[in-house]
């Protein structure tokens, strides 16, 4: 088998490589991820065959479709046949139809079958994360038959957190057991029994692996079964694969949120181009939005030519009320998450919002008029004989600003989920030009009520 992977290209003598090779592969991934793709491949190459299933088998492997594909048809045949079925899959599943089948062809009938069924699955789903290499026993074994059985297939399986036990004649999923609670029964004693008497938690293949998340953190497990319409067992979803999820999800929710389509690449490994169109979108439908701020100014143009002192405040009002609508659209979109709050919750929601944004606008308010204040009476800054007036427009502002930024801020997420869309989609860039355009409507009509007669 080691010819396999040495024709693939030349022998490269790299000590370094075969020194991590002897130590933990966690190592070797993270050197070979350092690494040109040509050189990564030549590594790779010239590791033991399963040494290079180790490797493929971490999810930290950068480029892995990639280094998989420069590989030949037999030894990436071995890797795809030896490599746990979960991983298998989302290795497969960022390359092209055409390529996947060309990767599957070599393959024997049960994992090329097995890997075609879980790319079917919808990205992101149960069953896309599950692993169909798991522990399964009719229920009417003896804990001797069991630890048998373990002992027989335990390489060929990914985990054996827990067993399945299967009623006989239907196949359906009646109890789970820990290995843990099995080894203290006696031989002869049957597993059954040795189970609790409750249902085992389980998933749809079609969850979304957010709600997957939570069964895990709520009930505390290593692995839940994904079972069918009839309770057959298709796979196993496992606490590993679950972590993966929540940093992928992690990570797009963080890209979004700060203006950008999400990108699954190291940074350092973005194309240039691909760079430029992850960004550029939202840099474009933002500067647009804007200009609505300009448009906004240029409608109370008269009122800046007569009392120009207002526009020193600008600055200040529009970053108060972006970011008062940021913290809130940060609060929501973490909480909506983790399903602390649903989407019938939005009232309670804008209950909450309403007196804490008065109170922030007060608290803001307040401090603009001790600033313009203390200015006027220290000398630094002569604000005119109307300066309490000017203080008293600011402070009002910043009230109406806040208020209208944290109610804002935390009934977006709520209607990009009602419409279907990721709450995360509500960046904090995109809230703060929302603010922006408004909070200037709201500083200058204030303005117009507390001015009149006076500088306006």
């Amino acid at each position: 088998m080691n010819n396999l992977f040495a024709t693939a290209f030349p022998a490269d003598g790299n000590l370094l490589v075969h020194t991590l090779a002897k130590g933990h592969v966690a190592d070797l991934v993270e050197y070979l991820n350092t690494l040109p793709d040509d050189e990564a491949a030549a590594a790779l190459a010239a590791l033991p065959p399963e040494q290079a299933v180790e490797v493929f088998d971490r999810p930290e492997l950068n480029r892995a479709s990639e280094l998989l594909v420069s590989l030949p048809g037999a030894a990436s045949a071995h890797i795809l046949r030896e490599m746990s079925a979960d991983r298998a899959a989302d290795v497969l599943r960022v390359l092209d139809r055409g390529a996947q089948a060309l990767l599957l062809a070599p393959l024997e009938p049960e994992p090329a079958g097995t890997l075609r069924r879980l790319l079917a699955y919808p990205e992101h789903s149960a069953g896309s994360l599950m692993t169909t290499e798991f522990v399964a026993l009719p229920t009417t074994v003896t804990v001797a038959e069991a630890l048998r059985h373990i002992r027989e297939v335990e390489r060929t399986r990914e985990t054996i957190y827990a067993l399945y036990l299967l009623d006989p004649a239907t196949r359906a999923l009646v109890r789970t057991i820990s290995l843990r609670r099995l080894i203290t029964g006696e031989p002869e004693q049957k597993v059954m029994d040795l189970a609790l008497a409750r249902e085992p938690v389980t998933v749809s293949a079609e969850t979304d692996r957010t709600d997957v998340a939570r069964l895990f953190a709520r009930h505390d497990l290593l692995a839940v079964p994904v079972v069918d319409a009839r309770q057959q067992l298709l796979g196993i979803v496992t606490v590993d694969d679950v972590i993966d999820a929540i940093v992928d999800q992690g990570t797009e929710d963080t890209h979004r949120f700060g203006g950008m389509e999400a990108v699954d690449k190291p940074y350092l490994r973005i194309g240039f181009l691909e760079m430029l169109r992850k960004r550029a979108g939202w840099l474009c439908v933002l500067f647009v939005s804007e200009m609505l701020t300009a448009s906004a100014m240029q409608h109370f143009e008269a009122e800046l030519e007569k009392a120009i002192v207002l526009t020193l405040f600008i600055p200040l009002i529009m970053s108060s009320g972006g970011n008062s609508g940021s913290q809130a659209t940060s609060l929501l979109i973490r909480a909506l998450a983790l399903g602390q709050v649903r989407l019938r919750d939005w009232w309670r929601v804008m209950l909450r919002e309403l007196p804490t944004g008065l109170t922030l606008g007060a608290i803001l308010g307040g401090m603009g008029m001790l600033r313009i204040a203390a200015w006027q009476q220290l000398g630094f800054y002569d604000y005119g004989e109307h300066w309490f007036l000017i203080a008293l427009t600011v402070g009002l502002g910043l009230v109406g600003i806040v208020l209208f930024g944290s109610m804002a801020g935390s009934m977006l997420p709520f209607a990009l989920k009602r419409l279907g869309f990721d709450p995360a989609s509500a960046s904090a860039p995109f809230v703060a030009t929302l603010v922006d355009v408004t909070g200037l409507v709201i500083y200058f009509s204030v303005a117009l009520l507390v001015l009149s007669g006076t500088l306006l």
